[in-house]
């Protein structure tokens, strides 16, 4: 595409990357992804069970579209439940878990048992379902969980790392929730929130096999140097924590089904950019490591399309997803995107017509009920007008304070939905700029 002023690329890039974000959202809800996937009605009874920040939203569409009897539990984070006749909905805590979550876990495996192979047991998961199921294995409490969950997710291990580790102290993950519906049949919905949608790593897997071992969990644990209570660290050492494993003959009915992804809400959300005139580049749905080394990588790419037109011509967009990590150093309030968005900000120093939205799909980002945030050419110049540094916000790892200061932040309330992180680098032809 030649770099042009269009009525469409001359958009405010703001509103248009706001437009992106909501549409990625959109795109995943569960009205609409869910139903086109639920199963004949078997014979027996049908069970719904289920985990993450969108299952009670994915419940509400199972209950809209079954034509019979049905009956359940799921449980999602406080302030995202949906209004169910037939399947109760917990709320619980996320995303360090708590009693309710632990109370929920329990109740659910004890609904599961007794199933017959004529009975078909729907799950639905969704990100968030390893907080919100914290059932320890026995000799573990539930602070211990907690104490677990703190560190690996303040260590900078990668959600496939972290994930690992929660499998082999969880007494409902790494498959154990399929094993204890045997015999009967279980098929699974989920709304993938991970790099790669690696079905052990969606709220680390209750209803699949886990390849993983206490010994791989171990290893994750010394590289991070994560300190854990001598009760879970027996079980690992011992192997009493090994999780189910994929040849396991209770999983031989076990069905996994992903009817939303990161990278389907990537496409919505590109779609929304190319209608605006922009080209799109999609530079994948998995990105990985540090938030403020990605920033920094994005920034350099940017600067170049920018002054150079190479890789890519401007006007574009540089759209990506996937779960970076922080290493947490700081005291302040921050989520990985808007790390990600300090140090691009940091990187680009005012680079005219570059613009950015980084967010989470579900709404929160970090612990705060904050998407994400938005960055514009002069994010830098009216932080200094303000009184605020930059990078002494990024030291503190207090995205969140930096860009509501601003008035910069990104704010949805709940979506009802997780497909993992949103980012998106907005390049505008220099005469455009």
């Amino acid at each position: 595409m030649t770099a042009d002023c269009s009525p469409h690329a001359g958009d405010d890039p703001a509103a248009l990357l706001r437009r992106m974000f909501d549409a990625a959202v959109a795109s995943a809800q569960p009205a609409l992804c869910v139903p086109p996937h639920l199963p004949a009605p078997p014979r027996g009874r049908l069970l719904v069970i289920g985990a993450g920040k969108a299952s009670a939203a994915m419940a509400h569409a199972v209950e809209q579209n079954w034509p019979g009897e049905l009956q359940g539990l799921v449980v999602t984070r406080y302030g995202y439940a949906a209004p169910c006749r037939r399947i109760e909905i917990v709320e619980a805590a996320h995303p360090v878990p708590d009693a309710a979550g632990e109370q929920a876990a329990r109740r659910m495996l004890e609904m599961v048992r007794g199933l017959g192979p004529d009975d078909l047991v729907l799950c639905l998961i969704s990100g968030g379902g390893s907080a919100l199921l914290p059932l320890p294995l026995p000799g573990l409490s539930l602070a211990d969980k907690q104490a677990v969950n703190r560190e690996l997710l303040r260590c900078g291990a990668s959600i496939d790392e972290i994930n690992c580790v929660r499998r082999h102290l969880s007494a409902i993950k790494g498959g154990r929730l399929a094993a204890a519906c045997h015999p009967a049949r279980v098929l699974t919905l989920a709304i993938s929130d991970v790099p790669g949608d690696g079905p052990g790593d969606i709220a680390s897997g209750p209803t699949v096999g886990d390849p993983t071992s206490c010994a791989d969990a171990l290893a994750i644990v010394r590289r991070y140097g994560v300190q854990l209570p001598p009760a879970a660290l027996e079980l690992l050492q011992s192997g009493g924590g090994e999780s189910v494993k994929p040849d396991d003959a209770r999983l031989a009915r076990a069905e996994f089904r992903l009817v939303a992804t990161p990278r389907m809400a990537l496409q919505a959300a590109a779609q929304v950019a190319r209608d605006a005139g922009y080209a799109v580049h999609l530079l994948g749905d998995s990105l990985e490591g540090e938030a403020r080394d990605v920033g920094k990588l994005m920034a350099g790419m940017a600067q170049y399309v920018a002054r150079h037109g190479e890789p890519f011509a401007a006007p574009c967009v540089l759209l990506s997803g996937g779960e970076t990590t922080v290493t947490v150093r700081g005291h302040g309030r921050g989520g990985r995107n808007v790390e990600f968005l300090l140090a691009l900000g940091l990187a680009l120093r005012g680079e005219p017509g570059v613009w950015a939205l980084a967010g989470d799909t579900d709404g929160v980002d970090g612990a705060e009920d904050i998407a994400g945030a938005l960055l514009t050419p002069d994010t830098l110049e009216r932080a200094r007008a303000a009184g605020i540094r930059a990078a002494d916000s990024l030291d503190d790892n207090d995205g969140h304070g930096f860009f509501g200061a601003l008035g910069d932040s990104v704010v949805t309330g709940p979506t009802m939905t997780n497909v993992n992180d949103f980012r998106a680098v907005l390049v505008q032809a220099r005469h455009c700029a």
